[in-house]
Order: structure tokens, then C-alpha cells, then sequence
């Protein structure tokens, strides 16, 4: 699976995402997941400008059309530019992200897939709840195609 996340993230094969994004798909289907929109975590204008790609927003395709949610690609944004989280340590992850996420619209009542490609601390996926439940969401489920451990 690592390989698979460093292909499709540093190597631009994104052929790879409709194959981990249904992937994902699956896995919130049985674990009954029910949403209603999917948002992928943001990458910040110079990191996408770099990469060309944000492989969290092909992921997230996948997974809306997949399981027949609305997709909603530029839900959140990322208001400043944070360190790469691989490189930070377990205790400053939290802050390196506290406040970097804005939603971009209001989400009264629905219930939001937050997807990313990896999650390690659960970090990043708690800052971008908290701004999108400060938009109005009522659940948000952070989903990952892996987590480090």
C-alpha cells in the first residue's frame, strides 16, 4: 500500500486512483458509512502548483461516483501553507495544522466523507472537521487509503 500512496502521490501515477478510491468506496459501504457529500483535504497553491495534482481530490472522485455522493472539490481550503506533516513529529502535527483549513461554503446539516490519502496522527483530518463543522456539518468521517502506524 505504501508504494501504491508514493506512486500515485509523488510519482504522478494517478492512474492508481480509481483503482484505491474504489477501494476506498468499498470500505465505506460496508462499514455503512452514510453521507450525503464527499470533500477532499486541500492541498495549499504551491504544493498543488508543484505537484500538478491534488490526489486527494482524484481519490475523492472516485469515491462520490462510486457511492453516488455529491462531490464538492473545493469545499475547504487551505488558508496557509503547513509543513509536510511526514516530517514533523508526532506532538507538533496538531499545531502545525490548527487553523490552516477554512471551508469555502456551508455544509447545514449534511453529513461529509473528509478524504485524504494517508492519516497518521488524525491531525489534518481534525482540523478540516472543525472547519467544516463550523460550516454546519453535522457528522464528518475522515477516510484514508492508509494509515501509518
Amino acid at each position: 500500500m505504501q508504494e501504491a500512496v508514493h506512486a500515485l502521490k509523488y510519482r504522478n501515477v494517478r492512474a492508481l486512483a480509481p483503482v484505491l478510491g474504489a477501494f476506498v468506496a468499498d470500505h465505506i459501504r460496508l462499514r455503512g458509512i452514510a453521507a450525503e457529500t464527499v470533500v477532499p483535504v486541500p492541498l495549499h497553491g504551491g504544493r498543488l502548483r508543484e505537484r500538478g495534482y491534488n490526489q486527494a481530490e482524484l481519490l475523492a472522485r472516485v469515491v462520490a461516483k462510486e457511492l453516488d455522493l455529491d462531490l464538492c472539490p473545493d469545499g475547504l481550503s487551505r488558508v496557509r501553507a503547513t509543513t509536510p506533516q511526514v516530517s514533523a513529529r508526532r506532538d507538533d502535527r496538531r499545531r502545525n495544522v490548527a487553523g490552516a483549513f477554512q471551508a469555502t461554503r456551508r455544509f447545514e446539516g449534511q453529513r461529509v466523507v473528509l478524504m485524504d490519502d494517508v492519516s497518521t496522527t488524525g491531525a489534518t483530518f481534525a482540523a478540516c472537521a472543525e472547519a467544516l463543522r463550523e460550516a454546519g456539518a453535522l457528522e464528518v468521517w475522515g477516510v484514508a487509503i492508509a494509515r501509518e502506524i
